[in-house]
């Protein structure tokens, strides 16, 4: 009976995913050459042949070091080290981080989704420009090969004006930090930016169409969309 008892007080270990082992292995790599803050990494494609590993798993390791901002990825240049941290203190905030996600996940559900609600039924025509303005500049970014974050805040904050609610807007303001840091991982995810401009389009044309409802339910499908990231699924 007391065996049964302490193995029923056991937990299946969870393994560490792919993509975390690849974080560590970077850091190591980092420490070994020395690298310093300004310094490149070398390019997705190197490090997806050295690891052995797919391009789709290097960049998902390379944006949780963006999102915890050890490094800085930008379009064109590839990703250039912040700081030179240590390993377990990346990995402590990794956890740190990935705990914290379903709360903000549930918390821009809230928000945003009534946000976009009332940005329908109390839009101006200068909050439509706004809102277009935001669409094309995330359109050209994509275009460009880039993962769209400014035309994404652009959007949010447009919608969160045109909703004309000083408190959420003030509560929106106390979370952005938070907000980024699944904006980061969410847009890094692969086809993920053409997926979000799409889903921000349907709900520009509730908003335009003054459809509460209609904007609502495609808020939400929007948050549940661009909450769908690697750090939230566990590998079996």
């Amino acid at each position: 009976m007391a065996l049964e008892n302490n193995r029923s007080a056991l937990k299946k270990m969870q393994r560490p995913r792919l993509y975390e082992q690849l974080m560590q292995q970077i850091l190591a790599f980092v420490e070994t050459e020395q690298l310093g803050p300004g310094d490149h990494l070398p390019a997705e494609r190197d490090l997806a042949v050295q690891l052995g590993v797919s391009r789709a798993t290097v960049a998902q390791a390379l944006v949780a070091l963006e999102v915890l901002g050890v490094i800085d990825v930008q379009h064109g240049t590839g990703a250039v080290l912040v700081y030179r941290p240590h390993i377990a203190t990346v990995l402590r905030q990794l956890r740190e981080h990935e705990s914290r996600l379903p709360d903000i996940v549930e918390a821009r559900s809230t928000l945003e989704v009534k946000l976009a609600s009332l940005a329908a039924m109390r839009r101006t025509e200068e909050d439509l420009e706004r809102i277009t303005r935001a669409l094309d500049v995330m359109s050209e970014e994509v275009a460009a090969g880039g993962r769209g974050e400014r035309g994404d805040e652009l959007f949010h904050k447009a919608i969160t004006a045109a909703a004309k609610s000083s408190v959420l807007q003030q509560l929106m303001t106390f979370i952005s930090e938070m907000v980024l840091e699944t904006r980061i991982e969410s847009l890094g995810q692969p086809g993920r930016p053409e997926m979000s401009l799409a889903s921000h389009r349907r709900i520009f044309e509730a908003i335009q169409d003054q459809d509460a409802r209609g904007a609502a339910d495609a808020m939400l499908e929007h948050i549940n969309l661009v909450s769908d990231v690697a750090l939230l699924k566990r590998e079996d």
